[in-house]
């Protein structure tokens, strides 16, 4: 019987050194190292008590003085709309991001046009009198025109007449009727070159040449050899091809950016990899009604190139901005649904979707009016798989909770309030009250330590006192600026005064 409980005995002994052995040498499983590892929450952030949006990423104090509070990752997490990835998964997603950034945005506008003749350097031929082309010497529209070249000449008999005229002036002695003559043939369009001309050869002329008055193509040609002509009639319109325009048409909803003096770049397929440099000239008045564009007028030099009127261009113009906007990568706004929205990376695997109200786009840079801050975090891939799984109408209602409490009027930076002296701890300078409820800051009733504005009120006032604090906000700080005793208090005391009194 002894035996067989010795037995039983060293069974017990040895099953035991076994499990001991088993348990501190065999691998735990991963709940039970999660567990050992974690006896410590995770502490993501501290933020201010009476401030959450006040946060550091180590203890400290806030503005008012107070200790900062530490927010844990599970606290967070917790969060309906937080949608929690492990490291190794966002890795795996390829997930990138970014700091929301504030400057300034210049924008770029994009579009076409085309190249016209300078109209400051065009000029149009009229005949100052009737009469017919007797000779045209410029048979097309596109002919290259000299400066002095015939351009045609012309039968009129009211210019027959005035020669003669002037001719028989010229025959007699009076001065006067000599220069009225001379007036009247300049009127009717002979030059100081053809009068001497008349002069010389003292024989009327026939035709009267009509002569180009600078270089350049002819743009317009409107008569042909023996059509009759009038002061009304439009015979051609000669372009300078050294001076030419480019005009091009910007988009309605892009038409407010253009001003006089902006800076313009363009291409024409007809120089491909030559970009020409100029600046915003004119900008037209009115809209075209059928394509919904403005007109912008834009010089520029085209040193030795040959641009020729009606080139189609690519143009580039350049709009600065005025003052910095934040904004964010495009490729990190999620647009359409209820509205648009970005995901925010929190740290620690954590993320949520946050509604934006966006602005003008520039290139490759979306600008955000509401719902982020400079500093904050988004994500510019891998989003679309972390935004299916956040509660999208959890981050509708904080983005339009935010929106109401940005519209409220703003807090008012003095307030008053009912408070008790506490004590006084003057190496800090400051006093412990006991404060009601200060909704206008949206503390609650607690006890702590404030400063003063000066340092004789914390000689003035003794432990237990009810008084009245006024409290001002300064520099973020919240600062005790006077102390005035309670109307019940004062009046209690002044009874007890006057019932001890004889």
């Amino acid at each position: 019987m002894k035996r067989i409980a010795a037995y039983f005995f060293l069974i017990l002994v040895g099953g035991g050194i076994g499990f001991a052995v088993a348990f501190f040498l065999l691998p735990k499983s991963d709940s039970e190292q999660s567990s050992g590892d974690s006896g410590e929450r995770e502490i993501l952030y501290w933020v201010a008590p009476m401030d959450p949006n006040y946060r550091r990423d180590k203890p400290g104090k806030s503005p008012m003085g107070m200790d900062l509070v530490p927010v844990y990752a599970d606290s967070v997490a917790a969060e309906e709309d937080v949608v929690l990835v492990d490291p190794h998964v966002v890795q795996n997603l390829g997930v990138r991001s970014e700091k929301v950034r504030r400057s300034r945005l210049d924008r770029h506008v994009r579009t076409v046009g085309y190249i016209e003749y300078d109209e400051n350097a065009m000029h149009h031929v009229h005949t100052r009198v009737d009469g017919w082309i007797e000779k045209l010497s410029v048979k097309a529209q596109g002919d290259p025109i000299e400066q002095g070249q015939i351009l045609f000449e012309v039968f009129s008999p009211k210019l027959l007449n005035a020669q003669q005229e002037y001719l028989r002036a010229k025959s007699g002695t009076d001065e006067a009727i000599i220069a009225a003559s001379e007036e009247r043939l300049e009127a009717l369009g002979l030059t100081q070159n053809q009068i001497k001309e008349l002069d010389e050869s003292q024989t009327a002329s026939q035709r009267v040449r009509v002569f180009a008055k600078s270089d350049g193509v002819v743009a317009n040609l409107g008569v042909r050899e023996g059509e009759l002509v009038t002061p009304s009639t439009h015979a051609m319109s000669i372009a300078e091809l050294e001076r030419v325009w480019l005009v091009a048409e910007v988009l309605e909803r892009q038409a407010g950016y253009i001003e006089v003096g902006q800076e313009v770049a363009f291409q024409l397929d007809s120089a491909p990899g030559k970009t020409y440099k100029g600046q915003v000239d004119y900008v037209y008045p009115e809209l075209d009604p059928i394509a919904r564009s403005l007109k912008v007028r834009i010089t520029f030099d085209r040193g030795k190139d040959v641009v020729r009127p009606n080139m189609f261009a690519h143009v580039e113009i350049l709009v600065k901005g005025s003052e910095p906007v934040l904004h964010v990568a495009s490729t990190a706004v999620i647009r359409g649904g209820l509205t648009d929205r970005v995901v925010l990376e929190m740290g620690g695997g954590q993320f949520r979707s946050a509604a934006v109200v966006i602005g003008m786009q520039v290139d490759d840079r979306v600008e955000i009016l509401k719902g982020l801050k400079v500093g904050d975090t988004v994500v510019t891939s891998g989003q679309f798989m972390i935004d299916s799984e956040s509660n999208i109408e959890v981050a509708l209602a904080r983005f339009e909770e935010e929106q109401a409490k940005a519209e409220e009027p703003e807090p008012p930076s003095k307030v008053s309030v009912n408070a008790v002296i506490r004590g006084s701890v003057k190496d800090e300078g400051k006093l412990r009250v006991s404060h009601d409820k200060i909704p206008e800051w949206g503390w609650g009733k607690m006890t702590m330590k404030l400063p003063v504005a000066e340092e004789q009120m914390l000689d003035d006032w003794k432990s237990g006192q009810e008084v009245i604090l006024d409290i001002e906000k300064r520099e973020g700080r919240s600062v005790i600026v006077a102390i005035e005793h309670r109307e019940e208090e004062a009046t209690d005391s002044q009874s007890t005064t006057e019932a001890g009194s004889p």
